[in-house]
């Protein structure tokens, strides 16, 4: 076979990736005193102009294999309607959080859960197991699982305390399925699956990383839909990552604490669809031992102190330094 269809039979393997002049020669296994040594160059350059490779710029020998794709029939092409996920729900009335009735979601959705430490993200994502565990969820990341592979004893505790869910089967299987994962979650996306991960980390502390951590996520999704909690600093409006983070979200919550109170907040940072205008709402909730969410309700900057909490030098009593009040 002639070098150049070696060489594109090669590429083909290696869609996506950069590829050096060194590596080529190794794997092609070219004699250092044949003419095709320095030929190879000539040959990438005519893939070049092909658009099969694109050199770095730097002139390294370094060329990223580009990616193929082919056009995508639009109206010919099979239509999904939305999907249903059941939302948690606020433990003394049985109601599902008001809001999600207006969102929109669809296969291979994201939803973020960007919050605070300590502030109930594992409570959220628990109740999200817990709301749609005949679909058999998948779940993965630092809260349930110890660094041996084992199930972390505070994650069974909530599972106890959850008497409401039916976590197991008839015959007393699981039903959900538990990942020891903490890093590389793309590769261990279940497909088709609600996929929940509690929550990502980078050990290597750049967090700008998380968005090409979701993209990955994203694309092994297939009809499934990932659920993923991320940590976030006390009034960020977005999670670890920043503006990163929130560009493969298809829904974000933000979760934080409501000042001078017990309660947690969450405000709808971003929805890419709904039946009508939700963005930006704030919702404040209590939690119960760790599990139970209750008195959910929507929330709203208090006129009177303007969301400051004073007023006149004073404690504002209208809203009793929270700076919100109940819509």
């Amino acid at each position: 076979m002639r070098l150049s269809d070696r060489l594109k039979e090669f590429l083909a393997t290696c869609e996506g990736r950069e590829v050096s002049l060194k590596y080529l020669r190794d794997e092609l296994r070219i004699d250092p005193n044949s003419p095709a040594w320095n030929g190879l160059r000539e040959y990438l350059r005519q893939l070049t102009d092909k658009k099969i490779v694109k050199p770095s710029g730097r002139n390294d020998g370094i060329y990223k294999v580009i990616r193929r794709v082919n056009p995508v029939s639009v109206f010919g092409a099979q239509r999904f309607p939305p999907i249903q996920i059941v939302f948690p729900k606020d433990f003394d009335t049985g109601m599902e959080m008001e809001f999600s009735e207006h969102l929109v979601i669809r296969q291979g959705d994201l939803i973020l859960l960007s919050g605070m430490s300590n502030q109930g993200k594992t409570t959220l994502c628990l109740n999200f197991a817990g709301e749609n565990i005949d679909q058999h969820p998948v779940l993965m990341g630092n809260e349930y699982t110890t660094i041996d592979n084992l199930p972390n004893s505070r994650f069974m505790d909530r599972l106890d305390k959850m008497s409401w869910v039916e976590w197991v089967n008839g015959t007393g299987e699981d039903k959900f399925v538990l990942l020891p994962v903490r890093e590389d979650y793309a590769e261990h996306i279940v497909k088709d699956k609600i996929n929940i991960i509690d929550w990502i980390n980078v050990s290597t502390g750049e967090h700008y990383m998380i968005g090409s951590i979701l993209e990955g996520i994203k694309r092994e999704l297939g009809k499934g839909v990932a659920i993923i909690a991320i940590q976030k600093a006390e009034g960020a409006v977005a999670g670890r990552g920043g503006q990163f983070t929130k560009d493969f979200a298809d829904i974000e919550l933000l979760i934080d604490k409501m000042p001078n109170s017990f309660d947690a907040m969450m405000t709808l940072g971003k929805v890419k669809e709904s039946t009508k205008p939700i963005m930006g709402k704030t919702y404040a909730y209590h939690i119960v031992g760790g599990v139970k969410i209750t008195n959910f309700r929507e929330v709203v900057k208090c006129k009177s102190c303007y969301g400051k909490g004073w007023k006149d030098g004073k404690i504002c009593d209208d809203c009793l330094q929270t700076g919100y009040k109940d819509k």
